[in-house]
């Protein structure tokens, strides 16, 4: 492979180097904790991304392999002394890979063509399939399938993937929020709303609910019906070009000078929307945009905290018992840990029970469950077990795949758990204060 085409001997060589192989990432890594292998750790993969960089190795199937075993939940970034860069590394590593084309498969060519480069391109797309996926579920004829046993004669792999599938809302974002939604007392801000991907099929209700509590803390929340894909998806899975064209697609339309906030309630999309900068730093054109861009990126709890919640009335609300699951790009990409609690203890009578290893990943990762279900799975099983020792029925996250991940799993196990949004419990105290006037 030529020089001209390679993520890690193009990338800046003090990013590659900065590991000291000191170790303390090891028992923080996922894949780690679960093989003792070195290669499975931030350390080893870093030795191998490095030999790469140095041209003493040349991309293999196993190098590639190994990228994508890699949760990407950068756990190894909270823990790391010498502050090793491993998103930057992780993603162009991924690029390398793909570059390289040793993991090509007709298969797996097929299904990232599908994905990433047409579905996920265009919204429009991706809520025509989400309007199949709603006919199919709410038509019942889901329902007939999974009672016929026919599913039975699909392989393995495949039915857990249909296990797996989301339900789709009954409306999408657009269909639930105005493209201006004026604020519900005096304007002090003007922000824009994004709505994401996956976010505006399975939790539309999410947008809505952040739309309404922006509103109600004195914000202007612009929400345009039509958005493009952040290109997290794309940068997470080695397809760097498509991302760049995707940054520069969102900068165009909320052009970030015209807000004083630019927010997203997806941990995983505003871990790389915070990125753009970096993304485009060789663009001259969207360079200036992308660093001021970056700056007006905010997580909505992260937003929240900066301005100040107006409390909903303690007497109208309904007592409840909560335990917060901490996203991996919000807690580990982020560093925002403190502001989403500090959403729900503004919440009147709601009791937050702290949980054990909140910080360890779900296993959900992107689409790190379909490429890796046993893994994942087996992520899922310790983050179960954990929610059910808190004894609490609610689990609050901020991320779609985390909120998927959990739900799915409790309902394998038939927990009495519902799995949340943080923002939307704020939104239903808020509408309990109403009613109860």
């Amino acid at each position: 492979m030529s020089a001209a085409v390679s993520h890690l001997k193009d990338l800046d060589y003090s990013v590659v180097q900065q590991c000291m192989h000191c170790g303390l990432c090891l028992p923080t890594c996922p894949t780690y904790d679960a093989t003792k292998l070195e290669r499975n750790s931030p350390r080893g993969r870093i030795s191998l991304m490095r030999a790469v960089a140095d041209g003493r190795l040349e991309p293999t199937k196993s190098f590639a392999d190994e990228m994508y075993f890699c949760l990407g939940c950068l756990a190894c970034m909270t823990a790391c002394p010498a502050g090793v860069n491993y998103a930057e590394l992780f993603e162009h590593a991924r690029a390398e890979a793909e570059q390289s084309k040793v993991n090509q498969a007709p298969v797996r060519s097929v299904i990232r063509g599908f994905t990433l480069n047409w579905l996920f391109m265009e919204h429009r797309r991706l809520q025509l399939l989400g309007l199949i996926l709603r006919l199919y579920q709410q038509s019942g004829l889901q329902t007939l399938i999974r009672k016929s046993g026919v599913l039975r004669l699909l392989p393995e792999r495949l039915r857990g993937l249909e296990a797996m599938t989301p339900s789709v809302q009954p409306e999408f974002s657009s269909d639930l929020i105005a493209p201006v939604t004026p604020a519900r007392s005096e304007r002090k801000y003007r922000v824009a709303l994004l709505t994401g991907c996956a976010q505006d099929l399975i939790f539309s209700d999410v947008n809505r609910d952040t739309a309404e509590v922006l509103a109600r803390n004195g914000c202007e929340v612009i929400t345009p019906p039509e958005q493009s894909c952040c290109g997290s998806l794309h940068a997470h899975n080695g397809e760097w070009e498509m991302a760049q064209g995707l940054a520069r697609r969102s900068i165009d339309q909320f052009p970030p000078e015209q807000f004083d906030a630019i927010i997203t309630n997806a941990a995983g999309c505003g871990s790389h929307l915070k990125h753009y900068a970096s993304l485009l730093k060789d663009d001259d054109r969207y360079q200036a945009r992308a660093v001021l861009w970056d700056k007006k990126v905010k997580d909505i709890h992260e937003w929240m905290a900066h301005i100040g919640i107006t409390p909903p009335e303690a007497r109208t609300v309904e007592p409840q018992t909560v335990t917060y699951h901490e996203a991996c790009h919000l807690c580990h990409g982020q560093k925002i840990t403190a502001q989403p609690r500090s959403v729900l203890k503004a919440i009147p009578n709601l009791k937050l029970v702290e949980l054990s290893e909140s910080t360890w990943c779900c296993g959900s990762a992107g689409i790190y469950n379909i490429i890796q279900p046993e893994m994942a799975g087996d992520l899922l099983d310790r983050k179960l077990n954990h929610i059910s020792n808190t004894k609490a029925h609610v689990v609050a996250t901020g991320n779609p795949g985390c909120l998927l991940q959990i739900m799915n799993g409790a309902r394998q196990r038939n927990m009495n758990l519902r799995v949340v949004h943080p923002i939307t419990l704020l939104a239903e105290a808020y509408r309990q204060s109403d009613q109860n006037r």
